[in-house]
């Protein structure tokens, strides 16, 4: 029975460790608080309360946000590349989901919304990480100053490498 669980257990840390590589290549959580921002609005337009507040127009624009910003949290899952204008699209939403809105879902759902926003804005892809399995080789002083093989690089005057470190460049 313990050779089963031992058999089992690189699947889940391996299946594991694909949902989060899959769910760190794109702004994952802003998009999650942008739907959850959108579907808290369409909650309170349906809500049973007996005073609801009715600010500005009331009708089309009240479902419309809403949908849109659920909308815009499943577009940033499937197409991080066009997070900037998703993002922008869901703060301006948010903060017109005020006067549309039930003051923007009794203004739970309107921060919401404007936190998702603004994380989705922030969000950048990681490049600086090297894909999974590349080889690296260590550096070593002696190959620092050295020219590649097939490398035509110019040094400019006072320059020991062709990148220099920050602290050469002062």
């Amino acid at each position: 029975m313990s050779t089963e669980q031992h058999q089992t257990a690189p699947a889940v840390g391996e299946s594991r460790g694909r949902w989060r590589r899959w769910r760190r290549a794109r702004p994952f959580t802003a998009a999650v608080l942008i739907a959850l921002g959108g579907a808290e609005m369409l909650a309170t337009l349906r809500a049973p309360l007996g005073v609801l507040l009715h600010i500005g127009p009331q009708g089309l624009a009240a479902y419309l946000v809403p949908t849109i910003l659920v909308i815009c949290g499943v577009l940033l899952i499937t197409t991080p590349q066009q997070r900037v204008f998703y993002a922008v699209v869901s703060l301006v939403l948010g903060l017109v989901s005020w006067l549309t809105s039930n003051l923007g879902g009794f203004v739970v759902g309107m921060l919401l919304a404007l936190i998702g926003g603004a994380l989705a804005f922030a969000w950048t892809p990681d490049k600086d990480r090297p894909p999974t399995g590349a080889a690296t080789k260590p550096a070593s002083h002696e190959d620092e100053h050295a020219p590649e093989d097939g490398a035509d690089t110019v040094l400019l005057p006072g320059m020991e490498s062709p990148d220099p470190s920050p602290v050469e460049r002062g």
